[in-house]
């Protein structure tokens, strides 16, 4: 039996046969890179395959379970057969710059765990099941973004564009403990979900793809504003449940979220104050005070944000009524405070986004009421007038993010052009692709306590709006 060493290891020739450190028999033929005529390897038994410089497998052909250790390696394709394993060991690593393509016989696994699993070092590239919200996962080099879906069938799972309102009602009047929800992707009048702890407007929420959470408004009737927050599940239809409490009270903050952070800032009561509030949207609990600061208006700002960046533009300041002027940034995952970057002269506005564009509609600018502007949130430019809303003169039409990735939509509003108290039902959507005039989507049909379906200063919040990303 003739033994040929290479560096520091040897395989052995026998009867036609090769073995690599065994004297075992018909084991196969060598495959050496570069030689015209070759066969695969195959390594089994006790044996262990050991890369040396010219010796790194064209294939690995997966025929039995096998464990790679972080002395082998390959530079071509990796087959798994149905059945077998390949369980990759500490220190190993399969490089996919050097291996064209893994092909899975029957299923792959991907690691598993929750939102405090995920570790902190992250390589872009990285993907895992997140047990937290339901789906698959993966790391940009930036964030985790989820891999969310858009259905029209009205009942089943996942991101399906279901759109939620919230309380609502301004002034003097009784106002709403009803939650009313709509797809985004069809047309169509409001359904009932179920009711707040609360008859509440002037409030805001934010949302995971899972779970939304209405924050902060105003008593009924007309009265101070309160620091409660609740949460439903918005896959399933039924009544609030308690989430926890911001740090002050609040009627007509400004909020953004990004699947599972949300920020609350202005609209803080008995005095404005400069607050910024972060709540975890998947864990019940107290909202935080961030440390951070946020100037640019004391309540009634606009908002729109991306998964990344949360832009906050005009609102209501007593030094500056009956408008502020400045459109202020943050990062939804920063503890900082906020930029200021441009100036918007208008307030009670209604806002929404997709993860690249945001738009505001029906924002009071001191003498009249304007119509449709967006914005590149990525880019940080100018608000543009683009278009008309359906319904003239109206405002807060909704809080929140009443958004999918191809339509929003503004919901109820007041408007001066009809009858004390100023309230309408309508439901008007406009297209992201298209930035055209806003068109008829239905009408409100959840009621304020005295049984109107016109509500205006409502909070709006989706299960797929551009906090959220999607693919």
């Amino acid at each position: 039996m003739a033994t040929f060493r290479v560096g520091v290891g040897s395989f052995n020739i026998k009867d036609g046969a090769v073995g690599f450190g065994t004297d075992t028999d018909g084991l196969g033929n060598l495959k050496v890179k570069g030689v015209t005529k070759t066969t695969d390897i195959k390594v089994s038994g006790a044996s262990t395959l050991t890369r040396y410089a010219g010796f790194a497998a064209d294939n690995i052909n997966q025929l039995e379970n096998i464990t790679l250790t972080s002395e082998v390696g390959t530079i071509g394709d990796i087959v798994v057969g149905v059945g077998t394993s390949v369980i990759i060991s500490t220190a190993s690593t399969v490089t996919v710059g050097t291996v064209e393509s893994v092909s899975i016989g029957t299923h792959f696994s991907p690691p598993v765990g929750g939102i405090e699993d995920r570790g902190e070092d992250f390589v872009e590239g990285m993907m895992r099941f997140n047990t937290d919200l339901n789906t698959m996962e993966f790391y940009n080099g930036n964030e985790w973004r989820q891999f969310t879906y858009i259905s029209d069938i009205q009942n089943s799972p996942g991101s399906r564009g279901r759109c939620l309102r919230l309380g609502g009602q301004a002034g003097n009047t009784p106002h709403a403990r009803s939650i009313g929800f709509v797809n985004i992707h069809t047309t169509g009048n409001e359904m009932s979900f179920g009711d707040l702890n609360n008859v509440v407007d002037g409030s805001t929420a934010v949302s995971s793809s899972i779970r939304a959470v209405n924050l902060a408004g105003s008593a009924n009737p007309g009265g101070s504003a309160i620091n409660v927050m609740d949460y439903v599940t918005m896959a399933s239809e039924g009544n609030a449940i308690d989430f926890g409490d911001l740090n002050q009270n609040a009627r007509y903050p400004a909020s953004a979220s990004n699947g599972t952070r949300g920020l609350i800032m202005g609209g803080q009561e008995p005095s404005y104050t400069t607050m910024i509030n972060s709540i975890n949207i998947n864990t019940l609990g107290n909202a935080v005070d961030t440390g951070g600061e946020y100037t640019g208006s004391a309540s009634l700002a606009m908002t729109v944000y991306s998964p990344i960046r949360m832009i906050i533009a005009g609102g209501y300041t007593p030094s500056a009524s009956p408008v502020a002027p400045s459109v202020d940034f943050i990062n939804i995952t920063s503890s900082g405070d906020t930029v200021e970057f441009g100036t918007l002269h208008e307030r009670s506005g209604a806002g929404f986004s997709n993860s690249v564009t945001g738009i505001i509609g029906g924002g009071y600018n001191g003498g009249g009421y304007g119509g449709m502007k967006y914005i590149s949130i990525a880019s940080l430019g100018e608000y543009r007038e683009f278009g008309d809303m359906t319904f003239d003169n109206r405002y807060a039409a909704g809080n929140g993010n009443a958004a999918s990735k191809t339509r929003g939509l503004f919901v109820g509003g007041g408007s001066p052009k009809v009858p004390s108290p100023y309230t309408v039902n309508i439901i008007d959507f406009v297209e992201f692709s298209s930035l055209g005039n806003a068109r008829d989507f239905g009408d409100l049909t959840g009621a304020d306590l005295d049984g109107s379906n016109n509500l205006n200063s409502t909070a709006t919040i989706s299960d797929c709006h551009g906090g959220l990303g999607g693919y």
